[in-house]
């Protein structure tokens, strides 16, 4: 692919890390010619995200993206423990037969894990690549890149920007943002402490601020700090040793020894949401299109919904098996979800901001957690399990945009569940019960492109028919004031065979 002439593909994703693979991935398993421009030569070891939530674990087990062997899968109700703005009682829940509702795992095997997975799909992933130019032009978009052996120009129908917070897609594209600025500073890195028990795992919080401590299996702690006294003047400096001795012996209010440092770097709670997720034929996903304070291992989940969100539209909308509108659908379902864990986010640093004017708010606060066991808010909140999709077409009732319960069901061919239908990336109309209501005929010039499974009526779900997209959510159901063919023809093109996605992965139940 090198030299001045360009290469014409289907989909260039710029970006390698977990967001832009787990794409790759995706759109290679439809068959869509993709290709992927990284700048890094290797994945970065560095620690970063480590948490998965909820709604991300369970749409990766849809799609077959789930690391392991097999997702765990529970027949009650399952729990975990977690915290909101570092104050511990909450209770992230996932329904029965779910996989469990935090998944963790380092950011650095989950890239390696996607990065596998797009490869083996049939994705070209170009490291060592660094995007110069995008270009829109009137049926594609040219995109140029400097490479070891030169430069790179492609031609794509359609760029999606993974390229993290200071997105040269989105630059290049000219996406504005609103932003809002750094009010707080913050390190993080992995030290060796001179006297390990002077900072045990956990969180510390003090009258000047915030300490999080975890040890590795090497003897090393890894710290993060939070001072609240104001933004550092430089971000971009990077912070040494000694700067970081400093500020944790200052929070802690006592002099605490530390060596052999690594993976130094500084953050804060500078926000940027982009003001459209889709320019033409360009998008973005992940970090290019939303940052956020880091509290709460928010950032990855989201990034990974983007992606799982955006795959599927994509891959059908290059084959020609979707509606012309349905990759504006992407930013209508996927900004506001950003906007809410920018909001939610700021929330809990104001929770965690020092003095005693807060100390009554944050006890109060405790025993909201504890009460949020039973009512679920703020664990939806962080799960992402809160999310409902924005209904596109007046009149469809609420179950439509909900996500769908893994339930197990019977058909002709055996039990099967939710995950095992959705693995092969095609939507699926469900039929339930021994009457149909004429819907599998009403749906057959939509076939070559859906799944009609047919299954013994169940109070897990409970409707006569429901239309369910690729990544679990609800597009319609019986009874919501619309027709069948109205829900079909607002995603699909009648007559259109999409090409199943059969990643390799996890098993379901009925599916080995």
């Amino acid at each position: 692919m090198q030299g001045e002439s360009p290469v014409r593909v289907q989909v260039v994703v710029v970006g390698g890390g977990p967001v832009g693979m787990l794409l790759a991935a995706e759109l290679a398993g439809y068959g869509v010619d993709t290709v992927l421009l990284e700048s890094r030569a290797d994945v970065s070891e560095q620690p970063k995200a480590t948490t998965l939530h909820a709604r991300a674990v369970q749409t990766l087990a849809r799609r077959g993206h789930l690391p392991g062997q097999g997702y765990p899968y529970t027949e009650g109700a399952a729990e975990s423990p977690f915290h909101f703005a570092g104050l511990p009682g909450l209770t992230i829940t996932a329904p029965a037969r779910e996989p469990e509702p935090i998944l963790k795992r380092p950011q650095a095997e989950l890239e390696r894990h996607f990065e596998a997975r797009a490869r083996a799909a049939g994705a070209r992933i170009l490291r060592e690549h660094q995007v110069l130019e995008v270009v829109q032009e009137d049926d594609g978009v040219r995109v140029t890149a400097g490479g070891p052996q030169g430069t790179v120009i492609c031609f794509a129908e359609y760029v999606v920007g993974a390229d993290g917070a200071r997105s040269t897609v989105r630059d290049r594209a000219g996406i504005a943002s609103d932003t809002h600025p750094a009010t707080v500073s913050a390190l993080m890195g992995a030290v060796t402490l001179a006297r390990p028990d002077e900072l045990p795992k956990g969180w510390h919080r003090t009258e000047r601020g915030w300490i999080v401590a975890k040890l590795d299996a090497e003897g090393r702690t890894h710290i993060r700090t939070l001072n609240c006294d104001g933004a550092h003047p430089d971000r971009q400096l990077p912070p040494t040793l000694e700067e970081l001795r400093r500020e944790v012996s200052w929070i802690a209010g006592r002099e605490i020894a530390m060596d052999a440092p690594r993976w130094l770097s500084r953050f804060s709670d500078f926000a940027r949401l982009a003001r459209t997720f889709r320019a033409g034929r360009v998008f973005l996903v992940g970090d290019a299109a939303h940052v956020h304070f880091p509290i709460g291992g928010q950032g990855l989940s989201t990034g990974v919904l983007d992606a799982l969100n955006l795959g599927w539209k994509l891959a059908l909308t290059v084959q020609g098996s979707a509606d012309a509108g349905l990759l504006d659908t992407y930013d209508l379902e996927r900004r506001p979800v950003a906007r809410r864990v920018i909001d939610q986010t700021q929330a809990q640093l104001a929770l965690m901001r020092p003095g005693p004017e807060l100390d009554a708010l944050r006890r109060v606060f405790t025993g909201v957690l504890s009460a949020d066991r039973e009512h679920g808010y703020l664990a939806g909140l962080i799960s992402a399990q809160d999310t409902v999709l924005p209904d596109h077409i007046e009149g469809s009732c609420r179950a439509t945009g909900t996500f769908l319960r893994n339930a197990v069901l019977s058909t002709a061919k055996g039990e099967t569940d939710v995950i095992g239908l959705l693995r092969d990336g095609r939507p699926i109309l469900l039929l339930l019960g021994e009457e149909d209501g004429g819907h599998q005929e009403a749906a057959r010039e939509w076939e070559g492109g859906l799944n009609v499974v047919r299954a013994r009526a169940t109070p897990e779900v409970p409707h006569d028919a429901l239309l369910v997209r690729p990544d679990g959510y609800v597009a319609w159901v019986s009874g919501d004031g619309r027709d069948l063919t109205e829900a079909l023809s607002a995603h699909f093109v009648k007559g259109a065979v999409l090409r199943s996605a059969v990643p390799e992965g996890i098993a379901s139940v009925g599916h080995p």
